[in-house]
């Protein structure tokens, strides 16, 4: 079902100074910068590598408000991973058939992701703890 690691996303209070570190430190580049109003984020993804299921990316996460859902999470848990996003070929379809295996999911459709991908989210409680992202990339 899984393609690849589409993207570890790690949660940071502000976004230039991880930025900064990822590049300085790890030699990654931007290669896109994005407001998500919805998901009350400033993102930077950073390319790692590509492979045969596409690329693998450092998703840098920076709240817009203390009351979204990374301003949350930073405020119990601090900076650090906040999800991991899985590549998959067709969201929809992984979406119905995790669903089938009793996992449930945070969407009940589709929603935009960075760099027009289609993503969606499952439930944390059902898949260890972890907050887990499936992404269809966006077909050029």
């Amino acid at each position: 079902m899984f393609t690849r690691i589409d993207h570890v996303g790690i949660a940071c209070h502000n976004l230039e100074e991880k930025i900064a570190l990822f590049e300085q430190t790890f030699e990654l580049t931007v290669v896109a910068r994005e407001i998500n109003e919805a998901q009350g984020v400033k993102e930077a993804m950073l390319h790692i590598a590509d492979g045969d299921g596409g690329g693998s990316y450092i998703q840098l996460l920076e709240p817009l408000g203390p009351d979204t859902p990374v301003g949350k999470f930073l405020a119990k848990r601090g900076e650090g991973v906040h999800h991991v996003a899985f590549g998959v070929t067709d969201v929809t379809e992984a979406m119905r058939e995790i669903e089938g295996k009793g996992v449930r999911l945070l969407d009940e459709k589709p929603r935009h992701g960075s760099m027009g991908s289609s993503i969606a989210f499952l439930h944390p409680k059902d898949v260890g703890g972890m907050l887990t992202e499936l992404v269809q990339a966006q077909t050029h």
